[in-house]
């Protein structure tokens, strides 16, 4: 399952990280962040990825679409 926009946000709210801490833990860059959270620009594979691990590893599990769409459920660590 690809990772959405929304999803990460969810993701990252509900772990409470900051953008500056995700980005930190996902290698990549607060402004590659940003603009995908935001649906600004079309992200690398591999971006996503990176970024779907570290919020897995902060407890974040994500769920398929469904009729309501894609979800996020966070594991309290």
């Amino acid at each position: 399952m690809t990772l959405t926009p929304t999803q990460c946000k969810m993701a990252r709210v509900g772990a409470n990280l900051s953008r500056a801490k995700l980005a930190e833990l996902s290698g990549v860059s607060i402004a590659t962040l940003s603009d995908f959270e935001a649906g600004r620009r079309e992200s690398y594979d591999r971006t996503v990825r990176d970024i779907q691990a570290a919020l897995e590893k902060m407890g974040a599990t994500f769920l398929a679409p469904n009729e309501d769409g894609p979800g996020v459920r966070i594991n309290e660590q």
